[in-house]
């Protein structure tokens, strides 16, 4: 299977090869632009709470945490989707989204200066793509206008319910270094003068793999 069939281009911006065009800002999600907990731990809760995850999930979590257990509980914690088998797709109520300050004027700085901006984020596709369209709605609101692109995990479906397991890769660590470069080289981005921010040492690849990084 392919480790980068997570990633999504329908953001990408083609036929602009030259100037700002070329230059994108790659923003981690989960404590660089929203505080934490996290979108999916925020999601897990709010399940819990409404009794949706059935039991039988956690069960089945402990069986492939044992499965993942040789790659690390890192890895597990982001590949291991069982809790979700069965449950019905949602997403997060938008006043859970509050956006560091901080984190709205550095998007809108990119965006007004022509580069495209990606979000890319181990947490489940769904979420990342709310999180994209909370914030488009936000620089909109200052009357910025911006394409914001998503490189997110992304589930397996079945109808409207999670399948409990992950298409591709689990979009995280090292993932996230090929995923940028994919991106790079598809859209013709120049690297060099691309940005990169997140709040985690887990995201040191993808800091490393452009000639801004910031964390």
């Amino acid at each position: 299977m392919n480790p980068l069939a997570h990633i999504d281009d329908s953001w990408a911006y083609r036929g602009h090869k030259n100037g700002a065009a070329r230059i994108a800002a790659f923003f981690d999600i989960d404590g660089t632009l929203l505080p934490l907990p996290s979108l999916e731990r925020r999601l897990i809760a709010e399940l819990r709470r409404n009794k949706a995850i059935p039991a039988a999930n956690y069960l089945r979590w402990l069986a492939e945490a044992i499965q993942f257990s040789r790659r690390g509980f890192v890895y597990s914690l982001h590949a291991n989707k069982m809790h979700l088998r069965n449950v019905p797709v949602r997403t997060l109520s938008p006043a859970h989204l509050t956006f560091f300050p901080g984190a709205i004027r550095r998007v809108a700085w990119h965006a007004s200066q022509g580069h495209s901006v990606i979000l890319v984020s181990g947490t489940l596709d769904l979420l990342a793509r709310q999180a994209a369209l909370a914030l488009t709605l936000r620089l909109a609101v200052r009357g910025v206008k911006a394409k914001i692109g998503v490189c997110a995990t992304r589930t397996e479906r079945v109808g409207m319910r999670y399948a409990g397991r992950i298409i591709g890769a689990a979009n995280f660590a090292e993932q996230k270094l090929l995923a940028v470069r994919q991106i790079a080289a598809e859209s013709g981005f120049d690297v060099a003068r691309c940005y990169a921010y997140s709040d985690s040492a887990h995201d040191r690849w993808m800091l490393g793999a452009v000639g801004k990084p910031a964390a």
